[in-house]
């Protein structure tokens, strides 16, 4: 760490992480330069040296006993375990062996336990959710009954709160187990096996002897790493270990006063590739006392509906703006090809390894090679579509708080969502949607400006009426009022008589249930979130949303009273009441009338009066734009379309439009 971070009142602590490169280094004992691949080179070989011996030191102790014991909290004596993963495991006397004739030092020792330890304590969770589903082992594992759900989320610590597909997805693995073992699996353990180790280095547990990182003085973009690397890669004496200074240009996401923190470090295609971790202050978000919410309601082709709800001080409930949607047809369209496409290879591949069947196939093994190496090119490009797409989302949607001056945003908690009974197709739509990184990212954004991201129950959101909470009559489209369907929501109740689009509703219902059960809020001990778990029904009657007198009382009535008032067909008068003279022979004379050029015939379309929906008469001689070559305006084929308002009975007011 670099300096410290001092706090003002109203402030908090907030850590995150900014991605770096390091393109070049300088070795100090030599002062020759490492260029990119050398770099690279040399952080393999100690990223190699640390994979292995924690691989070594997980497999020792990958039992449900070990894991216990860490989890537990306590060593031996009685004591309570450190934090730091590493200095737990040293109390309880776990150790790490170094290969044969390699020699590190104590602080690539640390950096191998603390990799170990976390692996060693993240596994704990699902030892217990495993254990939970093994110990109440249904009688159809496809299908369990009311007592059984109750059973097993019994014996599952925390498990009334838990999705139920995480509990699904457990009896899925377990029963795949059994099916290819002739029983069911003992624990986790037995389960999953041993997990793959990543090739990193974790600076963060090591000290000045290890790594350094300041940030210049001169330029606060820019910062310098020094750390020892070995030069060989089996390094066999201390003097096989270098010191490197590497120069680190921070992303501008990094503030100028924000604290370092020593970075993981990864070798991703020959680039040598820093997770940098910062500590900066933010505005403390708060878990109550919002007066101005911002509700989200996600969806399947419109993928984000938003809207500003204000809660007034005599507790009624009114809306700011019509609310707007983040629509990313393309992006999922894209997503879809991409998913298909991966589904095709991943059964040639398939059809390929049964064809080998354990048998030396030169031609067979590369071509399943080839189609090994396509599959991850496409299951990169689909990463990265999906990271792009959740930034966009949760950018646009910290953005409608920030332009209401919201202080929270209520997010439809879909943690539970099944996607089943609606068709092979949508069925896989809904279940390839990205909504777990747009929540992480909405949290990342939301805690630069201080403002707090809740989940909230999603039951009859989209069911109940938001101004009345009857039961709505949903239809295909406003125009089409007989015509079932799904988007378009009409309100049955002849003194309310509220429609609107479906996702408009649910953010609304949405907005009023967060603003109702503030009190409700729970935070997670481990992780911080918020969110509410339950719904009240004294507090659910009260979020209704009134509509806005003020604004309804602006409309003019606009009923038809008397005949339509003739209007002339020019829409200006002319610039001369009297006839213009005739156009003189020479350059000197009076102006014509108008202003459109006179030299030169126009076509009859195109003259100085055309309106923004006029269009030329088809001709069947192709494409003739003759009226914008003329200079009359607008182009011959083409016209405006008139402005399209949503006819929702609330209207933006001085928050600004959301839309």
């Amino acid at each position: 760490m670099s300096g410290k971070l001092r706090l003002a009142e109203g402030e908090a602590a907030r850590t995150a992480c900014a991605r770096a490169v390091l393109r070049a280094g300088v070795d100090e004992e030599t002062g020759e330069v490492l260029s990119r691949a050398v770099l690279a080179q040399r952080v393999g070989w100690c990223a190699d040296l640390v994979a292995g011996m924690v691989a070594a030191l997980i497999g020792a102790h990958w039992n449900s006993v070990d894991v216990q014991v860490l989890a537990s909290g306590v060593d031996a004596g009685g004591r309570r375990l450190p934090s730091n993963a590493w200095m737990a495991l040293r109390r309880l006397g776990w150790t790490a062996t170094t290969p044969d004739g390699v020699r590190v030092n104590d602080r690539i020792v640390r950096m191998v336990l603390e990799q170990a330890g976390r692996v060693l304590r993240s596994v704990k969770w699902r030892a217990e959710v495993a254990a939970g589903v093994l110990s109440s082992w249904p009688a159809d594992p496809r299908q369990r009954t009311p007592a059984e759900w109750d059973q097993v989320r019994a014996s599952i610590p925390g498990g009334e709160h838990l999705p139920s597909s995480v509990i699904k997805g457990r009896t899925r693995q377990a029963a795949a187990f059994a099916k290819a073992n002739g029983r069911l699996p003992v624990d986790v353990f037995e389960l999953e096996g041993v997990p793959r180790i990543g090739r990193m280095l974790l600076l963060a547990a090591c000290d000045r002897q290890q790594a350094i990182i300041e940030r210049s003085d001169t330029d606060p973009g820019r910062a310098l790493l020094r750390l020892q690397l070995p030069t060989r890669p089996d390094p066999q004496t201390y003097r096989d270990w270098t010191w490197v200074a590497c120069r680190i240009t921070l992303p501008p996401t990094v503030p100028a006063a924000a604290v370092l923190h020593l970075p993981t470090l990864r070798v991703t295609d020959g680039t040598v590739r820093a997770d940098l971790a910062y500590t900066h202050p933010v505005p403390k978000a708060a878990r109550t006392g919002h007066t101005v919410a911002v509700g989200v309601d996600w969806g399947l082709n419109t993928l984000l509906s938003a809207g500003a709800l204000r809660l007034g001080k005599d507790g009624r409930i009114t809306a700011l703006g019509a609310g707007g949607q983040f629509r990313a047809p393309g992006v999922l369209a894209k997503q879809h090809r991409l998913r298909r496409h991966s589904e095709r290879l991943h059964a040639k591949a398939d059809q390929y390894a049964r064809l080998l069947g354990g048998r030396p196939d030169e031609h067979v093994s590369a071509k399943h090679e080839v189609l090994a190496g396509e599959i991850r090119h496409v299951s990169a490009r689909r990463a990265n579509l999906n990271d792009a797409l959740a930034w966009a989302a949760a950018r646009w949607t910290v953005d409608q708080a920030i332009a209401a001056r919201a202080t929270v945003i209520y997010l439809e908690d879909l943690r539970s969502l099944e996607a089943k009974g609606m068709g092979h197709s949508l069925n896989t739509r809904l279940s390839q949607q990205v909504r777990g990184k747009i929540s992480d990212r909405m949290r990342h954004l939301a805690a630069e400006h201080g403002i707090a991201v809740v989940t909230v129950p999603a039951r009859n959101t989209s069911k109940h009426c938001p101004q009345c909470l009857t039961p709505l009559q949903h239809r295909k489209a406003p125009d089409k009022p007989t015509v079932a369907g799904w988007k378009w929501a009409i309100c049955p109740d002849q003194s309310c008589r509220w429609q609107g689009d479906r996702d408009h509703g649910a953010w609304r219902r949405i907005a009023a249930r967060g603003l109702t059960h503030q009190a409700k809020t729970a935070i997670d001990k481990t992780s911080g979130q918020m969110a509410i778990r339950t719904v009240v029904d004294t507090l659910e009657a009260s979020a209704v949303i009134t509509p806005s007198t003020t604004t309804t009382g602006s409309r003019r009535d606009r009923s038809k009273t008397g005949p339509t008032r003739h209007r002339t067909s020019r829409p200006a008068p002319r610039r001369r009441r009297a006839p213009s003279p005739t156009r003189p022979h020479g350059r000197a004379g009076k102006r014509p009338e108008g202003h459109a050029p006179t030299d030169r015939k126009l076509p009859r379309a195109a003259h100085r009066h055309q309106g923004v929906n006029t269009i030329s008469t088809p001709t069947t001689t192709g494409h003739r734009p003759r009226g914008a070559a003329l200079g009359a305006g607008f182009h011959l084929h083409a016209h405006a379309t008139p402005p399209r308002w949503e006819t929702i009975p609330e209207t933006p007011s001085d928050s600004g439009s959301l839309s």
